[in-house]
């Protein structure tokens, strides 16, 4: 009877303590947000978009927003809106790869990926980004700052704000809209 009991006891410590291992290596598996910016809206004045051979830059010109280098287009205000406020809200839910040889798995090579640059009032640079599309997952994208070999998952798709055609961003200037 008392070796039983020894016994269950054991067993009894010995599954207690694999079930604090296992439940310590979960916690290795946890994916936690983090903000992908570490600047805001007010301190963009230009941003510039190239995917695809072709190119597109907006930038602020006092208190509105216009397309450069193209006077037969004026910007939609809804879409930059729009990209704004999906821009700003994106979060590295997990990181995908640190392997440069690999991001042509996940688009976002330099020839694949759709580069997104914001500048300051200074013209100083705030950051760099590359975006891939997900061939699995709709619902969202990767992306990579342009110096660093990580590939992050982000929580939301933002690809198809990220035109580089003028046509998505502006609409043509009528007499209506002078």
């Amino acid at each position: 009877m008392k070796n039983k009991l020894y016994i269950s006891t054991g067993v009894l410590t010995i599954l207690i303590i694999f079930y604090i291992i296992n439940i310590n290596q979960q916690k290795n598996y946890q994916s936690t947000s983090n903000q992908i910016f570490n600047f805001n809206q007010e301190q963009v004045n230009s941003l510039l978009i190239k995917a695809e051979g072709s190119s597109i830059e907006i930038q602020r010109v006092d208190t509105s927003w216009v397309i450069l280098n193209n006077d037969s287009l004026t910007l939609k205000d809804n879409v930059l809106t729009t990209f704004f406020d999906k821009i700003f809200t994106l979060e590295s839910e997990t990181i995908m790869t640190k392997n440069p040889e690999k991001w042509i798995k996940y688009n976002i090579d330099d020839n694949l990926g759709t580069h997104l640059t914001f500048t300051d009032f200074n013209n100083n640079v705030l950051g760099t980004f590359v975006f891939g599309k997900s061939s699995s997952d709709f619902s969202r994208c990767y992306i990579r700052f342009n110096d660093a070999p990580e590939v992050h998952l982000v929580n939301q798709n933002i690809m198809y704000n990220l035109q580089a055609k003028p046509e998505y961003w502006g609409e043509k200037i009528t007499e209506e809209t002078l």
